[in-house]
């Protein structure tokens, strides 16, 4: 079972490694007058997920592992519909990692272990919440790729 969770929590670190380099890029190549406006909120998401790297790396060094140094491929865009198109299923997919490593936790009696990554769940819920309002003209109109949903 500690293995699993293990594996789940590399992941995680994965994703959220991923969410630095992904973040950070839109912050770079968002343009235009919409600059001012988003380009602070994707760094600030850039170091949210190294912070959360930074919790989940050293749980998984805590719980006598190795921490992976992967990331998975980052999605790119200059378009800023797509880029929040891209955060939102970003922040989405964290929701159900996070999700399911809680269920293994909880399957381990890991209360402590639960509540660690409850907390920061609920930062990757916020997230999700946020760029919903954000799209909401684009998913109420159907033009949205795919309308949001609140998992966790």
């Amino acid at each position: 079972m500690m293995s699993k969770l293990i594996d789940k929590m590399n992941e995680i670190l994965r994703h959220e490694w991923t969410g630095v380099a992904q973040y950070s890029q839109a912050g770079f190549v968002i343009s235009g007058h919409w600059r001012q406006v988003f380009a602070e909120m994707f760094f600030d998401s850039a170091e949210e997920s190294f912070g959360h790297a930074k919790l989940v790396g050293e749980k998984i060094s805590a719980l006598g592992s190795v921490p992976t140094v992967e990331r998975n491929a980052v999605k790119q865009s200059q378009n800023l519909d797509e880029i929040l198109q891209f955060s939102l299923e970003f922040e989405q997919k964290a929701v159900e990692y996070y999700s399911a490593a809680i269920g293994l936790a909880e399957e381990m009696g890991d209360r402590a272990l639960v509540i660690f990554l409850e907390d920061i769940l609920k930062e990757e819920q916020e997230g999700v919440d946020e760029i919903t309002k954000l799209m909401r003209d684009k998913i109420a109109s159907g033009s949205g790729k795919k309308g949001a949903t609140k998992a966790g």
